[in-house]
């Protein structure tokens, strides 16, 4: 992550968040590096003048904006723009981020992205940690490499993965996703709008009307997504992880998840264990 347990207050929500700064003032620098290791960690809401790419090379990072949750196993990357009021939660992670000065990245400052980190990308970043973002000069080949680096997120940034779910503050809303997230391997329509006290009918209406997305698209994403961060544990087998977010046999699993990410699970752990091993 980008910032210390003691640079961060509580901020209640995006309405109020913390401005962390990262670089001095007056710095030259025009992009940096932040790695971080840590077991149990949120940021609480906060932005930062700069661009970020949070990155994961072991564990999962959750990311929260207003509009949606972030989960970004080690083959995937978030992205934060300048002024994003956002709440990061690191849990057994290590991770790296990269920081862009606003004029080095143009446009996509609309909201947070998934990026799919391919092997160059995952080399750039890790090679990029030796020049950190509160350095205080500024040389040639720094320049030089977080420019061209910019360039590429550029073209990154144009084909971003659905690796998020809404959030809500309708409070029934809210709820129920709280509770099909708890309740994975058995959630059921029938059950989440016993748990929030209204119809089945009143749910799928009011869902589908302020997440803009059914019950059953969530559940499905969320089950998915879930899966993506427990394949990263390679005690786990994938017949298990398929149990656990709620998949009666692992074909069914195989065949959703592969329609998902475009992998097999895997495939896709055997993917992850490469980035494990960066």
């Amino acid at each position: 992550m980008t910032v210390s347990a003691a640079t961060v207050t509580s901020a209640a929500s995006p309405a109020m968040p913390r401005l962390v700064p990262l670089r001095p003032p007056a710095s030259p620098v025009s992009a940096g590096t932040y790695p971080h290791i840590t077991t149990d960690f949120v940021s609480g809401w906060h932005v930062h003048d700069e661009h970020q790419i949070e990155y994961a090379s072991e564990g999962a990072v959750q990311v929260q904006t207003a509009t949606a949750r972030y989960l970004t196993p080690p083959q995937q990357a978030v992205w934060i723009p300048a002024g994003l009021p956002h709440n990061t939660i690191l849990r057994k992670v290590r991770t790296v981020s990269l920081f862009f000065d606003r004029e080095l990245i143009s446009g996509m400052a609309d909201q947070a992205r998934v990026l799919r980190v391919e092997p160059v990308f995952r080399e750039m970043i890790l090679f990029g940690a030796r020049w950190p973002i509160d350095r205080t000069c500024e040389d040639a080949l720094a320049v030089s490499y977080f420019t061209t680096l910019a360039g590429l997120v550029e073209r990154w940034l144009e084909n971003e993965s659905p690796f998020y779910l809404p959030v809500s503050e309708d409070p029934v809303v809210a709820a129920a996703m709280r509770f099909t997230d708890d309740h994975l391997g058995t959630a059921t329509v029938e059950r989440v709008a016993v748990a929030v006290a209204v119809s089945e009918r009143t749910l799928r209406r009011r869902f589908a009307t302020v997440a803009g997305m059914t019950w059953r698209t969530y559940l499905r994403r969320s089950r998915l997504i879930r899966a993506m961060a427990l394949l990263d544990d390679p005690k786990r087998t994938v017949l298990s992880v398929a149990a656990e977010v709620g998949f009666d046999n692992a074909g069914a699993f195989a065949r959703a998840f592969t329609d998902y990410t475009g992998q097999s699970p895997s495939r896709y752990r055997h993917s992850s264990s490469g980035h494990r091993g960066a």
